[in-house]
């Protein structure tokens, strides 16, 4: 992470409050003048979103868990977003220079410079990433950073009435979301959170959730790990094999005169 990043900036979204209303995803539709979705149901319970995509940035996904035989049983919902990995596979494999880290620790694709060419898209274990229709370039969300620039919350947070996601600094959602887990835990009893661990596959989140399942009930990742995480580990060893392989040669040279 940046040495110039003064206050990381990120979501924390707690499932427990999420009414399903999708108010975020009309919010971050809305703003940043993505296409619509359409308002065909795609048989996996009340979603017309499907999932995440180069034109859809949040997506509020429906977890029916119900037993047929007494109908019994509950909802889960989950608004799901770009976690903005700490340690940000997109960014590394990015041939352009087109995905930065901004000044608020976010990670973030720049229209004017990708070329589409779609290495972001296997470099992110989410499945966040996708071609934009319209402009032929990568998207997902940039956490509204022409608002951040203004001093004003990501348009998804505002619109969202339970407060479900909210928007602050990481280190101080990472502490919230211990409290709240804290507090739900005797309720919910297969509460826990995701990507709050900094010494997790992806360094921890920019994107916090709070979870009443295991995460590949909502089609998460259990163990999420980005490949270019032991990118510059691998370099070292592989300039230090280099220059093993040179001085022997140039032994091997020596002897020879």
């Amino acid at each position: 992470m940046s040495e110039f990043i003064d206050l990381r900036m990120g979501f924390f979204t707690d499932t427990t409050l999420c009414i399903g209303c999708k108010a975020c995803e009309v919010a971050c539709k809305e703003w940043n003048q993505l296409p619509s979705d359409g308002y065909e149901f795609t048989g996996d319970s009340y979603d017309n979103t499907k999932e995440l995509s180069g034109d859809t940035w949040r997506h509020v996904a429906f977890v029916e868990q119900f037993d047929q035989k007494s109908d019994t049983g509950r909802w889960l919902m989950e608004s799901d977003v770009c976690k903005h990995c700490t340690n940000a596979g997109c960014l590394d494999v990015c041939p352009t220079g087109a995905i930065i880290r901004t000044e608020f620790g976010t990670v973030l694709i720049q229209d004017d410079i990708c070329n589409g060419c779609g290495y972001c898209v296997v470099a992110c274990p989410f499945g966040v990433i996708g071609e934009r229709q319209e402009e032929h370039t990568m998207g997902k969300c940039t956490l509204c950073y022409d608002r951040l620039k203004a001093g004003d919350t990501p348009a998804c947070a505002k619109a969202c009435p339970t407060e479900s996601i909210q928007f602050g600094v990481v280190d101080e959602l990472r502490e919230r979301a211990e409290k709240r887990l804290s507090a739900v835990q005797n309720r919910f009893e297969g509460a826990q959170l995701y990507l709050n661990d900094p010494n997790d596959g992806v360094g921890g989140g920019g994107s916090i959730f709070l979870l009443l399942d295991k995460p590949e009930v909502y089609g998460l990742p259990p163990n999420p790990l980005v490949p270019t995480k032991d990118l510059p580990e691998r370099w070292r060893t592989a300039g230090i094999a280099a220059a093993l392989l040179l001085g022997a040669v140039v032994l091997c040279a020596s002897a020879r005169e």
